[in-house]
């Protein structure tokens, strides 16, 4: 099996439950989940768990990744997205064994000064990344390709591969800057290829094939709780890529009695950065702000995220449009429910409203009073989809026992996990249709379904693929919406 690719192998596991193939695939990529891991973490227990929770993920979605995945980014991703995941809910003990870790591990006074400062911002840095640009650092420098196989791997050409290397350590370059850390995209590139690798225990790639090929029955409580905590995290990213391309960050946290004080204005403030972590945002003094971005020209970043405490939202975003911070203030699902009488503001801003009670109307008077815009909710008559059930018990749309469940979006693909039906009419409103589209299916349960079109040669694809594989269709009617209308304030 050592001349199969990576695909040929996961498509002869999931079609052919070959656990010969599975224990390959482990094999193969133990050493780069687990190095990613660590890092993230530094504690070699943490890894190991995160490593186990990654492939028993990667058996329980064999059968739906997509064929031109480059499975060492996707790994890779998936076992960044865990140890953060890992950190999140056990953040204290976490920074303990990493200073433990780094102090008493033999060989980390080899490691050179440059390494010693990027390592511990490295995950977070490439999460900065786009998908394609990561696939390639992970190929290049944590697979140790070289170009023509980073090529082959790919399918782009060796020039094409080189560029999109040379773009991604540029963005790094300014991501560590930003930081302190003092270097060159040679440098970076060097302590990469010189620290990067970092070997599995010896017999981790056994027993992680062992109990990934169970999908987790064999799994122990915690390392069930965190494939549970990064499938949310994995499910919140692709929901990012499809749905927030104006890299908004939308934190809902629990709610806290805490004495709101002005805090005197100035060019920036701490909170505008790359990246900021769950805990710095909690301890970022109250305040409601809407700024010109402090990065204009740079990588910035995005995201959201929710946590399941209390029901009050904080809000804080980096290099937004203002039509998300319209979307994100009056908390509207749907950005094509929202009616512009007005010309919005251009360009791109830094924003936060972190208010322990009250902050979507805190930001709401922030844009009446800094841009003169408000909003009113009002129902208006307007073209929607109804999606109804046309022919029942569909052979793609399969009862789940999938927990958590999860919907992602691509702009001519959706893919659920183990997700509600009624979900599909959120995904086909805010992805392909951009109209209303109203639920009447009635399917009651969780389902897995991974439903494809090709409207570039059919522009009837979607409705055709809605009916073929799902036994829905899509009626045109009209029906009273609920709509935002934003407008100069009179």
């Amino acid at each position: 099996m050592n001349d199969a690719t990576d695909m040929d192998l996961l498509r002869e596991y999931a079609d052919r439950h070959s656990e010969s193939a599975f224990a390959a695939l482990v094999s193969r990529h133990v050493n780069l989940v687990y190095a990613a891991a660590l890092r993230k973490t530094g504690s070699p227990d943490a890894a190991e768990e995160i490593t186990q929770g990654v492939f028993i993920i990667l058996a329980q979605k064999a059968g739906r990744i997509a064929p031109k995945t480059i499975l060492p980014g996707w790994l890779y991703q998936t076992a960044r997205l865990t140890a953060c995941s890992f950190l999140k809910s056990e953040a204290r003990r976490a920074r303990r064994e990493q200073e433990a870790y780094m102090q008493t591990e033999p060989g980390t006074t080899a490691l050179d000064e440059t390494w010693t400062q990027l390592a511990p911002l490295l995950e977070d840095a490439m999460g900065q990344l786009g998908e394609k640009e990561r696939d390639m650092v992970v190929l290049r420098f944590f697979g140790n390709k070289s170009f023509p196989k980073m090529a082959t791997a790919s399918g782009l050409s060796e020039n094409a591969a080189q560029k999109r290397v040379h773009g991604a350590l540029e963005k790094l370059h300014r991501y560590f800057a930003k930081r302190g850390v003092s270097s060159t995209t040679a440098i970076i590139a060097g302590a990469f290829g010189a620290n990067s690798a970092q070997a599995a225990p010896i017999g981790l790639a056994k027993s992680v094939a062992a109990i990934a090929i169970t999908k987790g029955a064999a799994a122990g409580t915690s390392t069930l709780t965190l494939i549970k905590g990064a499938l949310k995290l994995m499910a919140w990213t692709k929901a990012k890529m499809a749905i927030v391309s104006g890299a908004a960050v939308l934190l809902t946290v629990g709610t806290t009695t805490i004495t709101v004080k002005e805090i005197q204005a100035h060019k920036t403030y701490p909170w505008q950065v790359g990246s900021l972590s769950w805990e710095e945002f909690l301890k970022t003094p109250l305040q409601v702000r809407i700024l010109s971005t402090k990065f204009p020209n740079d990588l910035g970043a995005g995201g959201q995220e929710s946590s399941d405490e209390g029901k009050e939202s904080k809000f804080i975003g980096i290099k937004a449009t203002f039509p998300t911070i319209i979307q994100t203030a009056f908390q509207v699902k749907y950005s094509d429910r929202i009616v512009y009488q007005a010309e919005l503001p251009q360009g791109e801003y830094d924003f936060i409203a972190n208010l322990p009670h009250g902050s979507p109307a805190a930001l709401q008077e922030e844009i009446k009073n800094k841009f003169g815009l408000v909003g009113t909710f009002e129902t208006v008559e307007t073209n929607v989809f109804l999606l109804k059930v046309k022919s029942p018990n569909p052979s793609g749309l399969r009862p789940s026992t999938t927990t958590p469940g999860s919907t992602r979006t691509w702009p001519s693909k959706i893919l659920c996990d183990g997700g509600a039906i009624s979900a599909l009419a959120m995904q086909l409103e805010i992805g392909p249709l951009k109209i209303p589209v109203i639920d009447q299916i009635g399917l009651k349960g969780t389902f897995d379904f991974d439903l494809e079109w090709d409207e570039r040669s059919n522009p009837d694809s979607l409705k055709q693929a809605l009916l073929a594989q799902l036994g829905l269709e899509l009626v045109p009617s009209h029906a009273p919406i609920e709509m935002l209308v934003v407008e100069k304030e009179k």
